[in-house]
């Protein structure tokens, strides 16, 4: 082999900073391609050593073990065992590993060391772990390892020349020694262990900060402990929800109820009283009174961002949804559903595997988007008790409103598993998050961000729900219903008849005439909802002072049984969202077939989750 260009791959975990280096050893000497039967990406390069001989370079895909459970992981196992078709074995491997992460990536470095092949470890990053205030002994790591350590800064092409070096000469070492025997593998308990070893020993000092922060880890990180702070937190969350909202609110229905007794004492009864105190009053405001629960609620998730926590709770949430084959990069996109699916749909782009892409685009209606939450409060607030859960601190109002959140992520996890077993069959990536430093949110952080968050539920009120409204006040409004004919208003109107032809098909679910009113202007936005139902009640209502003075959940409750409550409850975990969803998802699949298919498939699992949850609550004598 003497004279011979060496080659030398490149392996480690991903993010270890492999392809940073390899950019730096090669520089524009690379050629990229695909290895044979399989479409896995090939790097491959030429660098020189310090008397100008030149070397092969490859970049293997990053990996955690020479137990592969993805294609790019099966591939780096067959180039260093020497099994891939058109690839000869390497001659050397410099295994690239996070210097702020020895316990992880020391696991797959012992791993290839037992392969017994010329070996050695960079370093990498180390600037970052003495930032973060870890200071390590590249010496006595190598003593631990058996192998040439070299500190590198492969963004900074810091220690590129001493890395070469010991390259050069482990190969020369294997050449004119006897080969040693590979070792065999350890079980992955042992080796974990070993790993722990091992990096403690190379550790000189470390920062009370990183040690704190690793002891909160072990408890944040931890498969059961850490699902079940998680859930705690979602919990708290919505108790805070309504615990802390019921105040403000109050003061918003008293101004709104204000304002309407001002426009019926200024203006004689006529079009624009109607509009005003009917539609815009009673429709739009409905609407803006449960903006201190979206703010509340948006407190919390902010809060939770600042602080370093969302990204464990997506490192959480990755295991369980590598289970119904998703990828931990679809953790994002459907966080930011929570918000709007609009932006969490496109954040898809993010996803490289078109099949797991357009899983996440297909599921992330369900998650419970904001626009949800004024109808959940309506109907909530109106039929479910504000009183404790069987005498303890736990509110039943807020345990309703967290039930409804997790009953959308897990009919999410359910549909994709199905998708990803039919329609959507393709096996599941890797994903690797480096985990953030806990700090403390900055307030005026926060406060900014909420005020955004204020500024656009409001802008939409005045928009679109406004417009909606307006419409539908319009259409419920005409043509004015005779005063003899004992049909009300809102039956004779065009709206009305509209509604009633609606009933029909969600009868057997246990929808009345008001729930069918509010389902197509609903489409429009979700809150729509809410507006159509107070409109609808307000132009029953008339001049009835007493009857304006009752919100609407109280309007609702003697209209309304619990049975019904709840299905709609049911119907709107489920439901297609705004069309703005619809537009979003065909720009993004480039077509209606995908749009179609995912309002199709949600409205039978809406029409589906109503129907059993009327049909059981009305066994159970709420009918």
């Amino acid at each position: 082999m003497t004279g011979a260009m060496p080659t030398v791959a490149l392996v480690g975990n991903p993010n270890a900073g492999k392809s940073s280096l390899f950019n730096a050893l090669t520089g524009a000497r690379q050629k990229i391609a695909n290895y044979p039967g399989v479409t896995v990406e090939r790097k491959g390069g030429h660098a020189s050593f310090s008397d100008g001989r030149p070397l092969a370079l490859v970049d293997l895909p990053g990996s955690y073990s020479l137990t592969p459970s993805s294609p790019d992981e099966a591939v780096t196992r067959d180039v260093v065992m020497g099994r891939q078709q058109g690839e000869k074995r390497p001659d050397a491997l410099i295994i690239v590993v996070d210097a702020a992460n020895l316990d992880n990536h020391l696991c797959f470095a012992l791993e290839l060391i037992a392969l017994g092949l010329p070996t050695v470890v960079a370093l990498n990053m180390l600037d970052l772990a003495t930032r973060d205030g870890l200071t390590l002994d590249p010496d006595r790591l190598a003593a631990e390892l058996g192998v040439p350590v070299v500190p590198t800064v492969a963004v900074r092409r810091r220690g590129l020349t001493d890395l070469l070096a010991a390259v050069d000469g482990a190969i020369l070492s294997h050449q004119t020694q006897a080969a040693p025997a590979a070792a065999a593998p350890q079980g992955d308990a042992s080796l974990h262990q070993r790993a722990r070893t091992v990096a403690r020993a190379a550790t000189i000092a470390e920062t009370p900060v990183r040690r704190w922060t690793q002891r909160v880890d072990a408890v944040f990180l931890h498969p059961v402990a850490g699902f079940l702070i998680l859930l705690g937190l979602m919990f708290v969350m919505f108790q805070a929800v309504y615990a802390w909202s019921e105040a403000p609110i109050g003061w918003i229905e008293g101004g709104i109820g204000a304002l309407q007794e001002m426009v019926v004492g200024t203006l004689s009864d006529g079009f624009l009283r109607g509009l005003i105190v009917e539609g815009i009053l009673g429709g739009v405001g409905s609407v803006v009174v449960f903006l201190p629960q979206i703010l509340i609620l948006f407190l919390f998730i902010l809060l939770l961002e600042a602080s370093g926590y969302m990204t464990r709770a997506a490192f959480l949430m990755d295991g369980i949804m590598a289970k119904v084959g998703l990828s931990g990069r679809g953790f994002i996109p459907l966080l930011s559903s929570f918000a709007c699916a609009v932006p969490g749909i496109m954040a898809t782009r993010a996803i490289p595997d078109a099949k797991d892409r357009l899983t996440t685009i297909l599921i992330a209606p369900l998650m419970t988007c904001s626009a949800r939450l004024p109808v959940y409060t309506l109907i909530i607030g109106a039929f479910i008790p504000n009183r404790s859960v069987g005498g303890s601190p736990v509110g039943l109002q807020g345990l309703v409103l967290f039930g409804l959140y997790v009953a959308g992520i897990v009919g999410a996890l359910v549909v994709a598993f199905a998708l990803r077993r039919t329609i959507a069959k393709g096996s599941t990536a890797s994903f690797m998050m480096e985990m953030p430093r806990y700090q403390w949110p900055r307030i005026a952080d926060v406060a900014i961000a909420l005020w955004q968050r204020a500024w656009i539920f409001l802008r939409r009120a005045g928009t679109i729900i406004f417009v909606t409204t307006i419409a539908l006040w319009l259409l419920l409004s005409y043509p004015k219903a005779p005063a003899d004919g004992g049909e009300s208003q809102v039956e004779y109107s065009v709206a009305g008849r509209i509604a009633s032809g609606l009933e029909v098909v969600v009868k057997p679910i246990g929808f009345n005439h008001d729930i069918a009113l509010a389902l197509i202007p609903a489409m429009a936005a979700r809150e729509v909802a809410v507006s159509a139902m107070a409109t609808a009640n307000a132009i029953d209502a008339g001049d009835d002072e007493e009857a304006m003075a009752e919100s609407l959940g109280e309007r609702l409750q003697g209209k309304w049984s619990i049975a019904t409550a709840l299905a709609f409850l049911a119907w709107f975990v489920f439901a297609p969202q705004c069309i703005s969803t619809i537009a979003i998802t065909r720009r993004e699949t480039n077509g209606w077939k995908w749009p179609l298919f995912m309002v199709g498939y949600l409205f039978a699992l809406a029409y589906a989750a109503a129907g059993i949850t009327y049909w059981t609550a009305v066994a159970f004598g709420l009918g």
